[in-house]
Order: structure tokens, then C-alpha cells, then sequence
């Protein structure tokens, strides 16, 4: 059985991920944690005077947080009354990243998936900051972040872009190679290059990647990098109609350079289909 993790701000895109998520793995039973994380100021909790303030505020707040897990939890449960999935609940006062390393631990999760706008629902940005500050900081579990009102599609056409300069172990790439044999995908090996030629250490990870993709459908896409590669790869999901992204994440990787780049809010690279993030070791 999957064990998936589902933040939730209990804005409709919260909602949205969780639903695609179960369209996603229809056919697997799995076991969902949908999990809401409630902040309490710090200063209340400590002082000596506000004390009882504290109390009632972290009662509030968590009586809250309870109420409305309770009330997705109604609604997931109706809308997925035809599969074979099951759903907990999970309220903690903590910050997000943090509280999900933890869940990921104690549950044994195999993947996160969280919507990529909140509820202040901004439109200019990449995706939400708690998106990007969980890709940046949760470890050891892949992460989907799925587009604002984002309708569920099979991902017939999964993008793979890689810079070919790390070296892919089977496990890792396990989620990408599982979602495109439930839907035959195609993955489309997208490498933005530099240099017209790979080096040795290219040539090898590159060799690496198709034994691990054998038996499944793949094509090589060989694109120079004339622009910042977010507006490459933002040009690239348009012509070849991607249904979702997928990137590694490690030091100094591509996903880093996008989710750091300042021109982001100039071009308006939203993520526009669901974004599969695969953290590494490295």
C-alpha cells in the first residue's frame, strides 16, 4: 500500500492536490494522511502573563484545525467512494517543513503531495512560498505539487529534465518510472545543454538513465539554452503538451537554479501542471 501526505491550508488548490492525487493512484489502494499544520506565536506561549492567552488561543486554533480536517475529510470521502483508499487525519502545531520531515519519518509516507498556490492565492509567482520553502527543505521523499484549480489528466506526456551531470539510482527514480507504467506514458528526456557534446560523466549517467527507463516509452529532446531555462522548460511544456514535470533535486541541481532564479516573476513561469520533485542523497 502507497502511504501519501497531503498538506493542507484548506484552500480549494489543498483540496484540488489531494483530489488528483487520488485520480492519480486510482488503481493502488493507498492510505492518505491529510495533515494541517497551525502556528501559535511564540511570545504568547512564553510569557509569564499571556500564559492563559496562550492556552486559549492553541485550544482555538487547534479545535479549529480539527473541524476542518474533519470536514475534508467527509468530502474525500465522498468523492472517492468508488476506490480503494483510505484517509487520516494529522493536527500539530508546528512549522510545515519541519512537521512534514517528521510525518514522513513516523508514517513511513512515499510521497508528499501539496497544491502549489495557498490560500493568498498569488497568481505572479513560480508557486507558493510554503511549496517552494517544502521543496527546499523536506528530504528523503519525492514531492507533486499540483497547479491552482488544476483538473485531474492522465500525465500522458511526462517531461524529464535533467542536465545528465548526476548519477540515477533505481530507487530514485522509482516514482517517475511507477506514474508512467500505471498510464503507458511517454517520458520526454529533456537535457538543456551548454555544451553540443556530453562529457564522459554525462555519457555514463546518461547511459544509467535508459537502463533504468527500459520498457518504458522514452525520447531524447536536446535543447540549447538560449534563455533562462525556466522560460525554456515553460516553452517546452507548451509544444509538447507536458502533463507533468519531473526533476531531481540536489545541490547545485536544475531544480535549485529555477526555484531560485529572480527572473521568475518577470516571465511568469507558473507551474502550470503537476511538478514531480525527487529528492536525492546528494
Amino acid at each position: 500500500m502507497k502511504r501519501i501526505l497531503v498538506p493542507t491550508d484548506f484552500s480549494d488548490n489543498a483540496y484540488c492536490a489531494l483530489f488528483y492525487a487520488t485520480r492519480l493512484f486510482k488503481d493502488e489502494a493507498c492510505q492518505f494522511f491529510i495533515l494541517n499544520t497551525f502556528d501559535v506565536d511564540t511570545s504568547v506561549l512564553t510569557s509569564r502573563i499571556n500564559t492563559s492567552k496562550g492556552d486559549l488561543l492553541y485550544q482555538k486554533l487547534s479545535c479549529e484545525s480539527k473541524d476542518k480536517l474533519t470536514e475534508t475529510l467527509h468530502s474525500i470521502v465522498r468523492d472517492t467512494d468508488d476506490l480503494d483508499h483510505s484517509f487520516e487525519t494529522v493536527s500539530v502545531s508546528k512549522k510545515l517543513p519541519e512537521t512534514i520531515n517528521k510525518t514522513i519519518k513516523n508514517k513511513e509516507i512515499d510521497l508528499v503531495v501539496m497544491g502549489t498556490k495557498g490560500a493568498s492565492g498569488l497568481k505572479e509567482v513560480f508557486m507558493g512560498s510554503n511549496t517552494v520553502r517544502v521543496i527546499q527543505k523536506v528530504k528523503g521523499c519525492p514531492i507533486l505539487a499540483v497547479p491552482h484549480e488544476y483538473d485531474f489528466k492522465v500525465p500522458a506526456e511526462i517531461a524529464f529534465a535533467t542536465a545528465f551531470r548526476r548519477f540515477y539510482s533505481k530507487e530514485e527514480l522509482e516514482p517517475l518510472v511507477k506514474i508512467a507504467s500505471f498510464f503507458n506514458s511517454n517520458i520526454r528526456i529533456m537535457h538543456i545543454h551548454e555544451e553540443e557534446k556530453l562529457d564522459e560523466i554525462q555519457e555514463h549517467n546518461f547511459k544509467k538513465l535508459k537502463e533504468h527507463l527500459e520498457g518504458l516509452n522514452y525520447s531524447v529532446h536536446w535543447i540549447s539554452k538560449f534563455n533562462q531555462k525556466a522560460e525554456v522548460i515553460k516553452k517546452f511544456i507548451a509544444e509538447m503538451n507536458i502533463d507533468m514535470l519531473a526533476m531531481l533535486r540536489y545541490r547545485h541541481s536544475l531544480i535549485e537554479s529555477i526555484t531560485h532564479e529572480p527572473v521568475l516573476k518577470k516571465i511568469g513561469f507558473q507551474a502550470s501542471i503537476p511538478f514531480l520533485v525527487i529528492p536525492t542523497a546528494g
